[in-house]
């Protein structure tokens, strides 16, 4: 069983050294460079391949993502079609997004950027915070990473809602689905935590109507994708108070580059998108378990429709 390996992000070795473990019996080579003829190829595990990739593989079995989001596979536009593609639900992923989305809550919640700038002058001043069930935040998207995130935030004592395509039903969570409950949904969101795949009736969503329907003086944090987010209007909507502050983990371009406005924002804090990064040791057994299906007979879990983009 030959497995390519495909992620220029990753630390190769982490990776050989987690298969080694997980799935002893496969020949993992790193990079389209090892492999020295392409029919031997049965599985691709990948992170944004280079576009017509994964096309020059006559045999694939499947092709799995190293993350939980395709859209980078999504977006090529010679990728097999006869292939499944199977999204990556990990523990570990799922682990790491949820501390990231915890963190970022609490902050805007507990207002650490005010208390860092009165830090910096000097000055000793209590702000009123109210406490954890008289906050309300929002979590758009309901899928894995969003749906622990939301669990995590109502044990927290946060008054917690989801918004998503078709409604989840998750104890302690209020439900909202479609865009006839959008708006409902925005309007009684203080702190909004975007997870939603990106689609095509996703990207650009979080621009400035739907921003503008929050109350004013909302925070956004934003852990999904940087396509989700209009970023003129955040600056702008920033600017007017409309939006308080924000937490950024993604960006229509990444690395951001340092002359964007983002940078020098006082509202704005940013991380390189490592809200939630790919853990090997957990990731390779998931993946594993998911080949072993396959050799079974079995289809892996999830696949992606792409009809729906995710």
């Amino acid at each position: 069983m030959v497995i390519l390996f495909q992620s220029k992000a990753d630390d190769p070795e982490k990776w050989r050294q987690a298969f080694a473990a997980a799935l002893p019996e496969a020949d993992l080579r790193i990079g389209a460079d090892s492999v020295s003829d392409v029919r031997e190829v049965d599985y691709a595990v990948a992170w944004k391949p280079p576009k017509g990739l994964l096309k020059q593989y006559p045999n694939l079995k499947a092709i799995l993502s190293l993350g939980a989001g395709v859209d980078h596979l999504a977006s090529d536009p010679d990728l097999p079609t006869d292939v499944p593609v199977v999204r990556l639900i990990d523990p570990g992923l799922t682990w790491g997004m949820t501390e990231y989305v915890l963190w970022a809550v609490l902050g805007h919640h507990r207002r650490t950027r005010e208390y860092r700038q009165l830090q910096a002058e000097h000055r000793w001043e209590r702000l009123e915070v109210p406490l954890g069930p008289s906050r309300r935040v929002g979590v758009m998207g309901l899928g894995e990473l969003g749906a622990d995130a939301a669990r995590a935030l109502a044990a927290m004592r946060f008054e917690v809602a989801g918004w998503s395509n078709r409604r989840k039903e998750i104890d302690g969570i209020e439900s909202f689905a479609g865009q006839d409950e959008l708006g409902k949904f925005l309007a009684r969101t203080e702190v909004l935590v975007n997870l939603l795949p990106l689609t095509e009736q996703t990207t650009g969503l979080l621009n400035r109507h739907t921003l503008g329907a929050l109350p004013k003086g909302a925070c956004l944090v934003n852990v999904a994708r940087g396509g989700h987010l209009v970023e003129a209007d955040l600056l702008e909507l920033l600017g007017t108070g409309q939006i308080a502050e924000a937490t950024l983990d993604v960006f229509a371009e990444e690395p951001l580059p340092a002359s964007h406005p983002f940078w020098d924002h006082p509202r704005i804090t940013i991380t390189p998108h490592e809200a939630a990064v790919t853990p090997p040791e957990t990731a390779a057994a998931t993946i594993a378990e998911n080949i072993r299906k396959m050799e079974r007979g079995a289809a892996p879990s999830p696949i992606v429709d792409f009809s729906k983009g995710y």
